[in-house]
C-alpha cells in the first residue's frame, strides 16, 4: 500500500531541494543586506557620504527631480508639437517602455503635464526646498491620481537602488550587561572599549529611540562645523549644497537626547556619536514611509505624543528618564524624504488646510512642543468645479502664490485615449475584443471634447480653412495630422502648419478643451456593458456604439450631454455617432477588400510611388531609369495617364503634375534627410486612388462578405468548395492580420451586407 503522507505530487519540490532553496534565498537576503549597507556607524556613514555628498545631501525636491533623469526621457512627436515623455511614467521596473506593453497603472499621453512637474521640481531644486505646494486641476478622470501614482511607484523602486539610498538614523543604548559600569549613561569610555554601538544585537540593547521625522544623518554636526565640511566636500562637485541640508535642524526629540547625552558625558561629543545608529530605509507607499496620500477628511495631517509616558522608563539612560520627550506623527510627518498628496484638496473646507499657506513658505509645520521641518514635496489634485469656486474665495490671493498649478486636460488624441482602454479596460473583459471596438469609444470620448476654433484669431487665409473645420476633422487632425481632402493645396499646407496654435487656442479661456467631455471613467463602463451584450459573442464595436447610444439618453447626469450642438457638428452627439457608425464601415470595407485575395492590397501603393518617380523626372525633363534593362527612358505617360485616371484627374493634368512635385519638395525643405514617404505627403491621393481600384472589385467583393457570413453563421449551406475555401481563406486573413475571430468577422459581413453591400449584386 502506498504512503500518501511520503508520496510526492507532481510538481512537488523535495524536502532537500525545498531546504537548499531556503537556503540560497538566506544567502542572497544576507549578501544583499551586507552589501546594501543597510546599518552603519556615524563614521561609516560619513566615509560614505564623502564618497559622494550630491546623492547623499539631497532634500527631497532633488531627489523627485534626480528620479525624473535617472529613468530618462523620450522625444516625443505629435501634430501639435515635439514633446519630452519622462519614461517613469511608462513603469520601466514593471516591464514598461517603449513599443512595450503598458503596465497597470502607468500614464499614457500628457507629456506638458510632465514637463511641467520637471520644471517645478528644478524650481525648487534651485531654491533649495519645495517652496509651493503642486496643484493638478483638470475635470474627473483626466489622470491626476494616475500620474502621482507613477511618481509614488518610481520613488519606491528608485530608493532600493543604490543611486537611490537613502539614510535616517536611531539612537541605541547599550545594556549593562553588555558594556562594564554605566557606559553611555553617564562616564566616558575607558581605554576605547569601542568605538560605537550601531551594530549591536538587540539583544544587547537596552532601548532604541527611532526618528520619525528621518532627520539627516548630518544634522548631527553642528551648523557652523556643517556649513565648512559640506563646502569642502561640495568645492568639486559642481553644484551647491541645498538650503535643507545647510541649515537643517534636528528634530525636538533627536536635539533632547543630543543634549542630555553630551551633558552626561561632559561636553565629549565622540561618546555622544556612540549611540547613533544610521539606517537606511526605502521609500514605501504601503507602508507610508515618504509617499503618503491624503484623503480630503477634515483634520489636520500632523500631530505629537509624548512618547516616555507610553514606555518602560527603565528602558531609558537614566540621563533620559528626567526628560520629556515628545515625537510627531501624521501624515506629514510619514512623507518626510519623499510625496505627500493631498488627493481632491479643494474638497477640504479651507480651514482644514489653511495651516498649508505658512508651511509651504516656512517650510515648517507649528506643532504645541515643537515646529517641524517639513522635506517632501506637497502635490494635491482638484477638478475644476472646486478651482472655480476657490478662486472667488477672499483668501485665493494669498494662496496663488504658495501653488504651482498645472493643468491637467482630457487627452484629445484619440489613439491615445485608445492606449488607455486597450491597456487597462480590454484586459478586463472576459471575451476577445473586436477590432474597432476600443477604437469607438475613445472616438467618441475625444469628439465630445472638442471645441470650435475662433477662425477670428487667426490670419485670412487660416481662419478660413478654420470656420469650416468639423468636429470629426478636428479629431483627425489631433490624432494624425489629416488635413481635410476638400481644402486646397495653400489652404492645407497653412493648416499643417499651424496644427500646435489651433491645438493651444483655447488655454486661456475658462472653458477650454479638453475640460468638458465624456471621461475614461464613463467610457470604460461603456466598453464592460458592451461585453456583457447577449447579442455578441465578442465585444464588437457594434455594441459599444449601442451602450454610447444608452448613455446619451442620461442627458441630465452629464454637462457635455447638455450643451447646445453648434455648426460643424461641435457637441452634437447623435452626429457623433452617425460618424462613427460610418467610420466603423469604412474600416471593415477596407479591411474585406485588403483580405480578400480579389484586390492587390499593395498594388495602388506602388503604382503610385511609381507615378510619382515619373511625373518628378518628366517635370525636370529627365530621363528615367529601367529597372530592368538598366536604360534610361522617357517618362511613362501610360502609367502617369493611369494613375490620375484612377485618381479622377479632370481636364490637362500637367498643372496637377507640379503641385505633385512642389509638394514633395516642400516636404523634403521641412524633413531633411528622410525618405520621402507617398503614404505620408499623400495620403488623400492614396485613399482616392484605393477607393478608385476598390470600386472596380466592389460586386465580387460583396459577393465574399455575403459567403463568409454563410460559412459562419450556416455552416457553408449552398456554397461551393471553391467559394468555401476562399471564404475561408479570407477569415484567416482577418485573423491573422487584423485580429478579429470567426464570430466578430461574420458580424462584421453581416452589418456590410446589410448597410453596404445590399444594392450590390
Amino acid at each position: 500500500m502506498t504512503d500518501e503522507k511520503n508520496e510526492l505530487q507532481p510538481g512537488s519540490i523535495a524536502d532537500g531541494d525545498l531546504s537548499a532553496e531556503i537556503r540560497r534565498v538566506a544567502e542572497n537576503v544576507e549578501r544583499r543586506f551586507q552589501t546594501g549597507r543597510r546599518v552603519l556607524s556615524f563614521a561609516e556613514y560619513l566615509d560614505l557620504f564623502a564618497t559622494d555628498p550630491v546623492r547623499y545631501a539631497r532634500d527631497a525636491s532633488r531627489y523627485l527631480r534626480d528620479v525624473f533623469d535617472h529613468y530618462g526621457t523620450t522625444k516625443i512627436e505629435h501634430p501639435w508639437g515635439k514633446f519630452t515623455r519622462y519614461n517613469l511614467f511608462d513603469m520601466p521596473w514593471d516591464g514598461g517602455g517603449p513599443g512595450k506593453p503598458l503596465p497597470r497603472g502607468a500614464l499614457i499621453g500628457q507629456e506638458p503635464v510632465q514637463e511641467e512637474i520637471y520644471r517645478s521640481l528644478s524650481n525648487f531644486a534651485r531654491e533649495g526646498r519645495p517652496s509651493r505646494l503642486v496643484l493638478l486641476h483638470g475635470p474627473n478622470g483626466s489622470a491626476k491620481s494616475t500620474i502621482v501614482g507613477c511618481l509614488m511607484r518610481a520613488l519606491e523602486n528608485y530608493s532600493s537602488l543604490d543611486v537611490g539610498a537613502l539614510y535616517r538614523f536611531n539612537w541605541v543604548f547599550p545594556s549593562n550587561k553588555t558594556v562594564r559600569g554605566s557606559l553611555g549613561f553617564g562616564k566616558k569610555s575607558e581605554g576605547g572599549v569601542t568605538d560605537t554601538f550601531a551594530h549591536l544585537a538587540d539583544d544587547e540593547i537596552d532601548a532604541k529611540l527611532l526618528v520619525e521625522v528621518r532627520d539627516h544623518p548630518l544634522f548631527l554636526f553642528p551648523l557652523e562645523e556643517r556649513k565648512a565640511l559640506l563646502e569642502r566636500l561640495f568645492a568639486a562637485a559642481g553644484e551647491p549644497p541645498s538650503d535643507w541640508i545647510l541649515r537643517g535642524q534636528l528634530s525636538h526629540k533627536s536635539q533632547q537626547v543630543f543634549e542630555a547625552l553630551l551633558s552626561s558625558y561632559g561636553g565629549s561629543y565622540t561618546e555622544v556619536l556612540k549611540h547613533v545608529q544610521v539606517e537606511r530605509y526605502f521609500i514605501s507607499q504601503r507602508y507610508r514611509t515618504g509617499a503618503v496620500t491624503i484623503g480630503p477628511q477634515m483634520s489636520v495631517d500632523a500631530g505629537e505624543r509624548q512618547i516616555t509616558a507610553d514606555r518602560s522608563l527603565a528602558a531609558l539612560p537614566a540621563s533620559l528618564q528626567a526628560v520629556t520627550l515628545y515625537e510627531a506623527k501624521g501624515e506629514l510627518i510619514e512623507a518626510a524624504g519623499g510625496l505627500l498628496e493631498f488627493s481632491d484638496l479643494l474638497k477640504r473646507p479651507l480651514d482644514a488646510f489653511k495651516y498649508l499657506q505658512l508651511s509651504v513658505e516656512t517650510g515648517e509645520v507649528a506643532l504645541t512642543q515643537q515646529n517641524v521641518q517639513l522635506n517632501c514635496v506637497m502635490m494635491g489634485s482638484a477638478n475644476e468645479l472646486h478651482l472655480d469656486a476657490f478662486r472667488e474665495h477672499p483668501e485665493f490671493a494669498s494662496f496663488r502664490g504658495r501653488l504651482e498649478l498645472i493643468r491637467t486636460p482630457y487627452l484629445r488624441s484619440y489613439i491615445q485615449e485608445q492606449t488607455i482602454y486597450d491597456a487597462h479596460v480590454a484586459p478586463q473583459v472576459q471575451r476577445h475584443v473586436a477590432p474597432h471596438a476600443t477604437m469607438m469609444a475613445s472616438m467618441f470620448a475625444v469628439l465630445t471634447r472638442m471645441r470650435k476654433p475662433n477662425p477670428d484669431r487667426y490670419g485670412r487665409q487660416l481662419g478660413a480653412a478654420l470656420s469650416s473645420l468639423s468636429a470629426v476633422e478636428k479629431l483627425d487632425l489631433y490624432a494624425t495630422g489629416r488635413i481635410p481632402e476638400r481644402l486646397d493645396a495653400d489652404a492645407q499646407k497653412t493648416l499643417r502648419a499651424n496644427v500646435p496654435d489651433v491645438f493651444d487656442e483655447s488655454d486661456p479661456y475658462p472653458i477650454y478643451e479638453g475640460r468638458i467631455g465624456a471621461s475614461p471613467r464613463e467610457m470604460r463602463v461603456v466598453l464592460l456593458d458592451a461585453a456583457q451584450s447577449p447579442k455578441y459573442k465578442c465585444l464588437s464595436p457594434i455594441a459599444v456604439l449601442e451602450e454610447i447610444e444608452n448613455l446619451c439618453q442620461r442627458r441630465g447626469e452629464f454637462e457635455w450631454l447638455q450643451q447646445e450642438a453648434i455648426a460643424g457638428g461641435y457637441h452634437d452627439v447623435r452626429a457623433f455617432q452617425e460618424a462613427l457608425h460610418g467610420r466603423l464601415l469604412d474600416s471593415w470595407e477596407h479591411e474585406l477588400y485588403s483580405t480578400s485575395g480579389l484586390v492587390d492590397d499593395e498594388r495602388y501603393a506602388e503604382l503610385f510611388e511609381r507615378y510619382i518617380q515619373h511625373v518628378s523626372m518628366w517635370v525636370k525633363k529627365e530621363r528615367v531609369r529601367n529597372r530592368v534593362t538598366g536604360d534610361y527612358e522617357e517618362p511613362d505617360e501610360k502609367v502617369m495617364r493611369e494613375v490620375e485616371r484612377l485618381l479622377d484627374v479632370k481636364g490637362e493634368p500637367q498643372e496637377m503634375r507640379k503641385q505633385m512635385i512642389s509638394a514633395v519638395a516642400a516636404w523634403a525643405i521641412d524633413h531633411p534627410g528622410q525618405k520621402v514617404e507617398p503614404s505620408i505627403v499623400f495620403p488623400h491621393h492614396l485613399k482616392r486612388m484605393r477607393d478608385s481600384i476598390f470600386g472596380e472589385r466592389r460586386p465580387a467583393v460583396a459577393q465574399r462578405a455575403r459567403d463568409i457570413e454563410r460559412l459562419v453563421r450556416d455552416e457553408g449551406t449552398g456554397l461551393d468548395d471553391l467559394r468555401k475555401r476562399n471564404s475561408e481563406q479570407t477569415i484567416e486573413r482577418l485573423i491573422a492580420r487584423f485580429g478579429y475571430c470567426r464570430e466578430c468577422a461574420a458580424d462584421a459581413m453581416s452589418v456590410l451586407v446589410r448597410r453596404r453591400f445590399g444594392d450590390v449584386s
